[in-house]
């Protein structure tokens, strides 16, 4: 069940999945040496990193009951041989396991059992009961020990079944042998299959979910829950008993796609010792013939080896061992730490060539032993030292500016900074028309099918949650990676968008209410670019799917195209029933972060002198295009062009547009005479006569 596990200090740290296992103090000592006491039991547990939850005494002092939080990589754990296995190792104390008595054999009565899905089943042992008495009382001592285990008594049958599970850690399940059609096979289900569960629910099966089935249908799914057609009822007298090795898996998959969580499928999910079936099978065996009478029958065993879980050879080196922990150990010491886990070791001259032992299936890589040697010597044993480290200082590129820079200026801007899923609505995507997004094969949820090619749709759907908050002022930017394909592969990049919706300014007296435009945006823009110093930046006017036509901008500098500004489509704010108008950019972080590098020039002592020209251009004309055959034609003295003024209306013929500029020149080494400027002026004029038919404006 969930758990937060916090600090000392309250702060939240992280989720973790635990499982509570209850443990009966007095099953315990069955075990392990009763002479332990509770105090020294809690101590060795928590300095080994199990958690020990609570402690719940009854009127016997001697049955009260512990509460451990397993952790997910410790199925091993989930058994009370398992606790009292892990106790003894702790303790350095003898470790008594079950005494398991051989069956007798009574009977020749089998059933046969076919394999068809050996990858997900490569183990599988049963055996026939005849003659059960199923109306005998489950004994009080086991009955108890459950009820304290947080496992309520359902029939004698069933509570052997359980009590094995939790003794030993393995699940077993008991058919009706009269309910079952000739031979019991383990199968993936077809698509259609269906089945009625123990609790009553009646599912319709997937296709490729592993299943017992017989000749007729499906009985069981397999390592989650049998079915209700061949459960054990107080009237059964014959039974056949399930002990397998279900793939961890095909488990999970089946449990989370039916929504089923078991104590079976918990502990296959986390993976069964494959060497415990048959043991525990004649452990069921034993308990049902000394509670119910019946007579036994062959354990069939079927197994496919090359399928079984394989345990790694792990080599563990001495040098590592120092380096993650820090303490230096002797060979006797880590022999003597890792043999108490029931590890064969093999001494080498650089370390240990281990072998795990099969219940242990958490130990795969060289670091899961150096944390089992932390966790045996004590966590406790370590001191707490401060971390010290050297620290390098890389000199930074005039030619590079850093993310934080534009983070910086769009906060001093009176921007937020989102962070968004990379995960994005497919349907969303389609509608801003983006590029061929990556879908995903296994999707998080039906809103998060596509890895995004644009932060557009992530600071939309901010903005979206705001509005409908009455937040109708919103000013966000984030800065993420985007994915596309690539010569057949996927390539990120960095790029930094933004959003700006409602009103310019936040409600007040002293100014009128006014909503963003596309200018507002552009300045925004235009204050980013800046950061790289002096260059040649214009914005084009160009056409894009998500933006309205004639308020959208691509931006160009000397290496190309690096982004877009504008207005969005009034269809989309109308389809996300969104309040407009709404403005977006997005730059490519790669060509943002170049900077031109800086040139010092001295400063002229001498005046500037200032020309205005008003002009008559037509409407199609841009004055970005003005302003650059300006500056192509007046020479180096001019230093600055302004577009100050625009006018269309009254006086001014319906297809052109009076725009007025004016023009600073300065020498930087003398005064300019009224001659040098009158040329300039008159080149400009007849440039821009001759290239856009501009007259002057009288």
């Amino acid at each position: 069940m969930n758990r937060i596990n916090r600090l000392t200090d309250g702060t939240s740290y992280c989720v973790r999945y635990y499982k509570e296992m209850k443990v009966s103090e007095l099953w315990l000592r069955t075990f392990i040496d009763p002479s332990l006491s509770a105090v020294e039991l809690v101590e060795q547990f928590t300095n080994a990193g199990i958690e020990v939850d609570s402690l719940e005494f009854t009127q016997d002092p001697k049955q009260a009951v512990w509460t451990f939080k397993i952790p997910p990589n410790r199925g091993d754990c989930l058994s009370m041989e398992g606790i009292a296995r892990e106790l003894s190792l702790l303790n350095r104390t003898a470790y008594q396991p079950v005494v398991v008595v051989e069956p007798s054999i009574d009977i020749v009565d089998t059933v046969p059992v076919q394999i068809k899905s050996s990858e997900f089943c490569p183990y599988y042992v049963g055996c026939v009961i005849k003659n059960v008495n199923s109306s005998v009382l489950t004994p009080l001592w086991l009955k108890s020990r459950l009820e304290m285990a947080g496992i309520r008594s359902v029939s004698v049958i069933v509570d052997i079944m359980n009590y094995v599970m939790v003794e030993l850690g393995q699940p077993l399940h008991a058919f009706d042998l009269t309910k079952i059609d000739s031979e019991l096979i383990v199968r993936e289900s077809k698509s259609g299959e269906s089945v009625v569960l123990l609790d009553g629910q009646a599912l319709e099966l997937k296709a490729g979910t592993l299943v017992i089935s017989d000749k007729t249908k499906v009985q069981a799914i397999a390592g989650v829950m049998g079915g209700a057609d061949s459960a054990v009822t107080d009237l059964t007298t014959d039974i056949f008993i399930e002990s397998a090795y279900f793939d961890p898996v095909a488990v999970r998959l089946a449990a989370k796609q039916y929504g089923l969580k078991t104590d079976a499928s918990y502990r296959f999910e986390r993976g069964v010792d494959p060497t415990l079936q048959k043991h525990a099978l004649k452990r069921a065996v034993q308990l049902l013939v000394e509670i119910t009478g019946g007579k036994v029958g062959p354990i069939g065993e079927h197994k496919e080896r090359s399928y079984l879980f394989e345990r790694p050879v792990i080599f563990l080196r001495k040098k590592q061992i120092f380096r993650l922990l820090g303490v230096e150990f002797s060979d006797q010491e880590i022999l003597d730490l890792l043999q108490r886990s029931a590890l064969k070791i093999e001494v080498e001259a650089q370390g240990f060539k281990v072998y795990p032992s099969p219940f242990r299936q958490d130990l795969v890589l060289e670091v899961d032993l150096i944390e089992e040697i932390a966790r045996l010597y004590g966590f406790h044993h370590f001191k707490s030292e401060k971390l010290s480290g050297a620290l390098d200082f890389f000199p930074i590129s005039e030619a590079q500016i850093p993310a934080t820079s534009f983070k910086k200026l769009l906060t001093s801007r009176g921007f937020y900074e989102v962070i968004t899923y990379s995960f994005v609505d497919l349907e969303l995507m389609q509608l801003l028309n983006m590029e061929d997004p990556l879908t995903l094969a296994n999707p998080i949820s039906s809103e998060m099918k596509a890895m995004r090619t644009n932060l557009w749709p992530g600071l939309l759907q901010a903005v979206c949650y705001n509005q409908r908050r009455q937040l109708m002022r919103t000013r966000l930017f984030e800065l993420g990676n985007c994915f596309f394909r690539e010569n057949d592969g996927i390539i990120e990049r960095e790029v930094l968008a933004g959003i700006c919706a409602g009103s310019l300014y936040q409600e007040q007296w002293g100014l009128k209410k006014r909503a963003h435009d596309f200018y507002d945006l552009k300045e925004e823009v235009e204050a980013l670019l800046a950061l790289g110093g002096e260059q040649e930046i214009s914005f084009e006017k160009t056409e894009h799917p998500a933006l309205h036509p004639g308020q959208a901008a691509r931006v160009v500098r000397a290496d190309g195209h690096i982004g877009y500004l504008g207005a969005l489509h009034p269809n989309i704010l109308k389809t996300l029933e969104l309040e407009g108008p709404m403005f977006v950019f997005e730059l490519n972080m790669e060509s943002l972060k170049k900077a031109k590098r800086t040139v010092f020039r001295p400063v002229s002592k001498f005046p500037m002198i200032r020309r205005d020209i008003a002009i008559l251009i037509e409407k199609t004309v841009l004055a970005a295009e003005v302003r650059s055959a300006i500056s192509e034609c007046a020479g180096d003295f001019l230093q600055q062009v302004t577009l100050f003024d625009t006018y269309e209306g009254e006086g001014v013929v319906s297809h052109k547009k009076s725009i007025a500029l004016s023009l600073i020149l300065q020498h930087p080494s003398r005064t300019l005479v009224e001659g040098e400027v009158n040329n300039i002026i008159d080149n400009v004029v007849t440039t821009l006569s001759n290239r856009f038919h501009a007259t002057l404006r009288e």
